[in-house]
């Protein structure tokens, strides 16, 4: 079970793990051992709440194809075990991102202080900027 947010958990059954062989350094051991991990999960047939559902799929997201299948690969490590993990915690991620609702911003103006501070802020940086200048002889 991947556990979420909010008492949500995915079954590993919904997860669909593929180790292939990965690409970049390593050796003759790139050659020969199937370490990086490909890990799809499909948000149409998962069991995720109908709301979350929406969301993963409105995400911006290059990692999530038409279809709504979300495509990671993990090949940071050289263990496949750990690039299992890191696939699972980055899917975790993605969908903890659309869990938790942002508030909606209220734009806010400065107020008079912060305004009237950050001017004699500019002043001072000013003076001292114009003291750096060649001195002139009388």
């Amino acid at each position: 079970m991947l556990m979420l947010l909010n008492n949500i958990a995915i079954p590993l059954t919904e997860i669909e793990i593929q180790a292939v062989r990965s690409q970049g350094a390593g050796g003759q051991n790139v050659n020969k051992v199937s370490t990086a991990i490909h890990l799809r999960f499909d948000i149409n047939a998962s069991s995720l709440p109908e709301p979350y559902k929406e969301r993963l799929l409105n995400l911006k997201d290059s990692r999530i194809s038409s279809d709504g299948i979300v495509i990671i690969k993990a090949q940071r490590s050289r263990s496949q075990i750990k690039n299992k993990e890191d696939a699972l915690n980055r899917l975790q991620a993605m969908i903890n991102s659309v869990i938790v609702e942002m508030k909606p911003r209220r734009p806010t103006q400065p107020t008079k202080a912060s305004r009237i501070r950050r001017l004699e802020g500019k002043t001072i940086q000013g003076r001292k900027k114009s003291l750096r200048g060649k001195v002139e002889e009388a």
